[in-house]
């Protein structure tokens, strides 16, 4: 796979001036028609092998581009902070927005690639689900307009052991070379090997490897500008093709659709004041006692509320938040997206609310607007909400493996029910706040809301992730069924 970019490609310095003032010019012209069309997102990855030129070319492309609208992101270690988050987490903040183009030095690939290469044992399997997730990641963005260029810096063995000679030879430059240098030169061909699959199994039609000899400056810088400048112009030129799906299957006739997971719900069942008073001090001091627990420390929580309008949502996580201590926990409220959020992938700006270690943070509503009100309001297509379930369990999945306890909760409410709390609310002058036209037009489309969440608690509702449904037509057992629930899986992940 690499014998191409081993050949000694070379370009004359005659020949690198008389092309390069055309091909800026290009470029500066192809990012302005990006900005203005603001239609789609550019992340070029620029990695491979050890002084393979990579930080001179990413330099010397930010000098011809405009910087203003260009992002440079260098990802080497982990900080600490990044360490306390699911992996992804520091790469969806970086994400540039749509109109903008993001160069990544590091990126998902290091890790997986090197861990592979340097172990004392290659452990294939481990990086084949690395593969998986990387091919799963780079498909979503694709899907969620970005444009994804790969640049693999490659050198041979001989070229790499030649630059290291070259650099000790004088006091000012044999600095260059570090411990890891020499380290990767020893595990030279252990590392091309790894690369080389990863490279194969994660070259996609939406985002291919392209392969840069790395040994001469003047061709490697060439080929990456007039490849950003094809691809950019290609897509700019192409109007975006976006893939169809079939529709969401509908059961048959002979199929019982009438009893589903909501109508199984007994929503009769209910707590007397005196009862509730009684759970509700023991609950919230279990979880109190739980945040001290000292394992604690080395997790977070994630709660997602989602659930019919006037359901209590609210008046649960008041009590939920009750039960610790105010500087650990943050409650994210959900809206319409915001004009920054709309120029990033759907999931962003969840991504970026994920807790650190020792905290707890709530979503009251969350990414599952997409395959709930985006859906059923047609805020998106078919094919956009019908792709976010393996999406949302991708994220989800992050979380778990991360050691994050995720608890979700939708409460639900009778039609009836609903009815008398709009009604209270819009009789008693400090609810009329709560109370919205909007929240009528929802309760016209009741049965397509319900078919919804039908759906996605079949399709999110995982082993590592379950959804609890919460009989929430009485306040107080939802908040006790609540409360209750979150101690349970705090427990199982503590121990």
């Amino acid at each position: 796979m690499f014998e191409d970019a081993e050949l000694g490609h070379t370009l004359s310095k005659e020949k690198f001036d008389k092309r390069i003032t055309a091909v800026r010019n290009a470029l500066l012209e192809v990012q302005y028609a990006l900005k203005d069309s603001g239609g789609f997102s550019v992340i070029v990855l620029m990695t491979g092998v050890e002084g393979g030129g990579r930080s001179e070319t990413a330099n010397a492309v930010m000098s011809w581009l405009d910087p203003r609208h260009v992002e440079v992101n260098g990802l080497g270690d982990r900080s600490d902070e990044e360490r306390e988050r699911p992996r992804y987490w520091r790469f969806w903040r970086a994400l540039p927005p749509r109109g903008k183009i993001g160069i990544f030095f590091g990126s998902w690939y290091n890790f997986p690639i090197m861990r592979s290469a340097l172990g004392r044992k290659r452990q294939w399997g481990k990086l084949d689900r690395r593969i998986s997730e990387i091919n799963r990641f780079e498909q979503m963005l694709a899907n969620e307009r970005t444009l994804i260029l790969k640049f693999w810096f490659h050198l041979s063995r001989k070229a790499v052991r030649k630059r290291q000679r070259e650099l000790k030879k004088s006091r000012l430059t044999r600095w260059r070379v570090t411990a890891r240098d020499r380290r990767f030169l020893k595990h030279y061909d252990a590392f091309r090997e790894v690369a080389e699959h990863t490279l194969r199994e994660t070259s996609q039609a939406h985002a291919p490897w392209l392969i840069v000899e790395g040994s001469d400056r003047r061709y490697r810088e060439m080929f990456v500008a007039e490849e950003m400048l094809e691809a950019l112009k290609a897509r700019l030129a192409t109007p975006e093709v976006r893939a169809s799906l079939p529709a969401t299957p509908t059961p048959s006739s002979s199929v019982d659709r009438k009893r589903t997971v909501l109508s199984a719900l007994d929503l009769t069942k209910a707590l007397a004041k005196d009862e509730y008073d009684e759970e509700i001090e023991r609950a919230q001091g279990a979880l109190a006692m739980l945040s001290r627990h000292r394992r604690f420390k080395d997790h977070s929580v994630v709660l997602v509320f989602e659930g019919n309008d006037a359901a209590g949502k609210g008046g649960t996580i008041r009590r939920v938040t009750g039960a610790f201590d105010s500087r650990i926990v943050r409650v994210v409220p959900i809206a319409a997206p915001t004009d920054e959020e709309k120029l990033h992938p759907y999931l962003w700006r969840f991504w970026r609310h994920l807790p650190r270690h020792n905290h707890i943070v709530i979503f009251d509503r969350s990414w599952y607007g997409r395959v709930l009100v985006e859906r059923v309001e047609h805020f998106c297509s078919p094919v956009d909400w019908q792709r976010a379930y393996a999406e949302i369990n991708d994220f989800e999945e992050e979380m778990t493996g991360h050691g994050i306890v995720l608890a979700k909760f939708w409460l639900a409410t009778s039609k009836e029910e609903q009815l008398k709390r709009f009604k209270e609310r819009e009789r008693v002058s400090f609810k009329h706040y709560k109370i919205t036209p909007e929240d009528w037009r929802n309760r016209k489309k009741w049965d397509a809301y319900a078919q919804a969440v039908c759906d996605m608690v079949a399709r999110t509702s995982t082993k590592e992730a379950p959804w609890t449904l919460v009989e929430a037509n009485d306040k107080y057992y939802a908040r006790i069924k609540v409360l209750k629930t979150l101690r349970k899986r705090i427990e199982e992940t503590l121990g």
